[in-house]
């Protein structure tokens, strides 16, 4: 099987030591990425772990498919005990630094313990070091890659950053890459703030050697000259259907239809695109770099999660004024899907619909914790008392745009989600919406038989995180093309998402997290019933994984 390279790379902060470790048989039962990232995650930190202790590690991780040129490859993996959910939560980042990362020849790096003072920490293949920066303090995204450009020619791709976002230790603070990439759910950028960590740079050439097969390149072609919709819109293109189907997230959830669609839809995006975007090595170009030549704004996006959160969901129909959002957003450090929906729950509370300015003022008291944005910056789950507004949150996770209300089996799969109302973790959705083939369609109504489906897309979707393929080759990626690239039967490279998926979900139930938290704020037909199903397609009992199972899910796993 195809798999990951390199030393594991244990960076302690506390007392600015390395060392390396030798984990090539957990890249072979895991292949990279998240696999990998969790495996190591479940052995090594603990399972009462404080998300800010120094106890808490994270680890960035990426997958074989970084050392090719395929389209779709261009991403990173980062994984640790989340702030927001209060479990074991991986988060993915596409942009360019995943090569990076490869060229300093580690297959895996760690962060444990926190340090001193704020530092930059510098991986290379020449070694690891530590520099005090004091002066960044309360810098925001761009003003440390700046720095880091300025002061050591580091260029954007190579770094990941916290903005006050996550030296504030807000719950959803993003970790992020070329300056406008994010690893954006679950807060882990707070986590990289628990430790001192302003930043970290990846470089070097110590790039291993690895082969990947040609299909590769076949891949590549068809995404250079496919004529998708993505590459004019981006995951926006869906708004208008969502919205038609009574399916578009508005006025914090107490609505499904937006009459203002039409000034933040995919058409208001692609007006406002001035060149393409993409990730590394990727001809799909899917990104949306923005631009408003009134207002001299720029930003890349915004994706139909942001557009929902910041738009609809907030009564925003001006696609300028959710461009202004999102760029705040990528300045703080802020996952701008939750930063968004939180705001659209302040102003339910206030009957402040609308009010852009109101809402760019609580995107910089949030970041910098000022205000009623300290009572926000802890999300949803733990402030909608407060507010007294309904919980729209599973797990802690506030939810993305597709409506679980109409697209049953996807609101089954946010019950179910290991880290909480994420649509990314399963894309159920992508088989309930009418456009999809119909041979892989499932009908949006109802719960009940779709268990099975479910369990095999929460799999392969591990799989993608751990290879590391990006989602949005779905149409470009089938099973004899895994095997291929992968050199392992499609069988048993689900395996290797399902030993994920239960790993995550076994930490978890050693934090306390059973049946109870499969729940959501809304009744589904038969869901009860669409649970026992799930849990029967895993193996599980009533949510908690058996001890007895994970002797098969991973030999060298002590309970």
């Amino acid at each position: 099987m195809l798999h990951s390279q390199g030393p594991l790379s244990s960076i302690d902060l506390s007392d600015q030591m390395t060392k390396t470790t030798d984990v090539e048989p957990i890249y072979r039962r895991y292949v990279g990425g998240r696999g990998v990232a969790t495996r190591l995650a479940h052995e090594r930190i603990p399972f009462d772990a404080d998300p800010f202790g120094p106890e808490n590690r994270l680890f960035f991780t990426t997958g074989p498919m970084q050392f090719s040129n395929m389209s779709f490859t261009g991403r990173m993996n980062c994984t640790g005990v989340s702030p927001l959910t209060d479990g074991l939560l991986s988060s993915n980042a596409g942009g360019f630094m995943s090569r990076n990362f490869v060229d300093a020849g580690y297959g895996a790096v760690e962060f444990v313990g926190a340090s001193d003072e704020l530092v930059v920490v510098h991986v290379r293949d020449d070694g690891v070091t530590f520099e005090p920066v004091p002066e960044l303090k309360g810098a925001t995204v761009p003003e440390t890659t700046e720095y880091l450009e300025s002061e050591h020619e580091i260029t954007v791709d190579q770094t990941a950053v916290i903005g006050p976002a996550g030296e504030n230790r807000v719950r959803f603070a993003s970790i992020m890459t070329s300056e406008e990439r994010a690893f954006g759910r679950g807060g882990l950028g707070a986590v990289l703030g628990s430790k001192n960590i302003k930043g970290i740079t990846f470089g070097g050439d110590s790039r291993p050697e690895v082969e990947v097969p040609s299909t590769q390149m076949e891949i590549h072609r068809e995404a250079a000259t496919d004529d998708h919709i993505m590459k004019r819109q981006g995951t926006v293109s869906v708004m208008d259907l969502a919205n038609e189907m009574d399916g578009l997230p508005s006025y914090y959830f107490s609505e499904r239809q937006f009459d203002g669609a039409d000034g933040i839809n995919g058409a208001a995006v692609e007006e406002k695109k001035y060149k393409k975007g993409s990730c590394s090595a990727c001809a799909f170009a899917c990104k949306l770099p923005t631009r408003d030549e009134e207002t001299g704004l720029e930003t890349e996006g915004p994706e139909f999660e942001v557009a929902m959160a910041f738009g609809s969901n907030s009564g925003i129909d001006d696609i300028v004024d959710v461009m202004k959002s999102n760029e705040l957003c990528d300045r703080y450090g802020l996952d701008a899907i939750s930063a968004g929906n939180t705001i659209a729950a302040y102003l339910a509370a206030e009957d402040e619909f609308g009010n852009e300015e109101l809402i760019h003022d609580l995107v910089e008291k949030i970041a910098h914790r000022e205000g009623v944005g300290d009572d926000l910056a802890e999300g949803i789950d733990r402030v909608h008392d407060d507010l007294g507004v309904d919980n729209w949150s599973v797990k802690g996770m506030d939810f993305a745009a597709h409506e679980g209300r109409i697209l049953h089996g996807q609101g089954l799969s946010y019950a179910v989600a290991n880290r909480g109302a994420d649509h990314m973790y399963a894309t159920f959705y992508s088989v309930e919406y009418p456009l999809v083939p119909e041979e892989d369609a499932l009908e949006p109504t109802g719960t009940l038989g779709k268990a099975e489906r479910l369990v095999r897309r929460e799999n392969l979707m591990a799989l993608n995180d751990s290879g590391i393929v990006c989602k949005f080759s779905r149409d470009y990626m089938n099973p004899e093309r895994y095997e291929i690239l992968f050199g392992e039967s499609f069988d048993k490279l689900l395996a290797v998402g399902d030993r994920t998926v239960t790993l995550e979900r076994h930490f978890n139930n050693q934090r306390g997290f059973d049946r109870t938290d499969d729940d959501l704020p809304y009744n589904l037909p038969d869901f009860d019933q669409a649970l026992d199903e799930y849990y029967d397609s895993r193996g599980w009992k009533d949510g908690v994984v058996p001890d007895n199972m994970l002797p098969k899910i991973d030999e060298t796993i002590i309970v």
